[in-house]
């Protein structure tokens, strides 16, 4: 008897050695597809409501993008697909045009889960930039809720936080700061035993395959493990290197110069531009 245990002991270790040796090497590539949800105010005086809901729902179809997920067990590429329908999404309707930049159309982001480190390339008026830091602690709490994603069973997790948030307009001579909540909730697989998750999200003991941060859903619609063609990770080498909250400052004061520009000139009649940076 004491014999036989022992053998099943040793079958077990060797089952779980194998197990571990396979994560270790799992890699593979998602596509996401992006949806967003948001709403902007204006004057009513100026602008009829249905003006401004035809506006949304043209902006709505058009703020849909492509991303693919690259990732080894350590590291991971995070990019835009190349599409006809990439570029700036814009708006016209009753003499008003809304143009939106997401920013991130060609940036390659790569996050290193063994250094918790990340390199993302930006784009600041026209000079390249590569943003160097920490990656966010995510401080997930697991619901217990599952469900299914495909051939998946995936968990749920919740994150929130308080952010400053920054409000501007043309005619402002300052930006408006006020403190809001960032909700985000993720579905993610154990099944696929890799931290990584779309953008800079990550931390969750097995693949995110949806996401929901504020108005921005993230939906995983096609995963390969281990593809024949080898994954390889691309680390961004050219920009300018800076910090992120140095980077964010300067950025703060483009913006405080593009309003102390602008302020008081008359526009080109009513168009709105407002930058997005995920």
């Amino acid at each position: 008897m004491k014999k036989i245990i022992f053998l099943l002991l040793v079958a077990f270790s060797f089952q779980g050695i194998l197990d571990t040796a396979s994560a270790q090497g799992l890699t593979g590539r998602v596509n996401y597809k992006t949806s967003a949800a948001f709403k902007f105010s204006m004057d009513s005086t100026t602008m009829a409501p249905e003006v401004i809901a035809d506006l949304q729902k043209q902006l709505k179809k058009q703020m849909e993008r492509e991303y693919t997920l690259a990732f080894t067990q350590a590291e991971s590429n995070w990019k835009q697909v190349e599409s006809l329908g990439a570029g700036p999404a814009t708006a016209s309707a009753g003499g008003a045009q809304i143009v939106i930049q997401t920013g991130n159309e060609d940036r390659l982001l790569y996050k290193n889960i063994g250094s918790q480190s990340f390199i993302e390339e930006e784009d600041l008026m026209g000079k390249p930039f590569l943003v160097q830091d920490s990656l966010p602690v995510y401080d997930w709490e697991l619901t217990g809720n599952t469900k299914k994603i495909g051939e998946y069973e995936v968990q749920e997790a919740k994150y929130s936080r308080i952010v400053d948030s920054k409000r501007f307009s043309m005619g402002m001579e300052e930006m408006e700061v006020s403190k809001d909540t960032i909700n985000v909730t993720a579905w993610f697989a154990p099944q696929i035993p890799v931290s990584h998750g779309p953008a800079d999200f990550w931390g969750l003991p097995g693949l995110i395959l949806e996401l929901q941060n504020e108005g921005m859903t993230y939906i995983a619609e096609r995963i390969v493990l281990n593809p024949s063609e080898p994954v390889e990770i691309e680390v961004p080498k050219k920009g300018e290197k800076i910090g992120r909250e140095a980077y964010r400052a300067l950025a703060d004061e483009k913006m405080k110069d593009m309003m102390k520009r602008y302020n008081g000139k008359p526009g080109e009649g009513n168009r709105m531009e407002i930058r997005i940076s995920n």
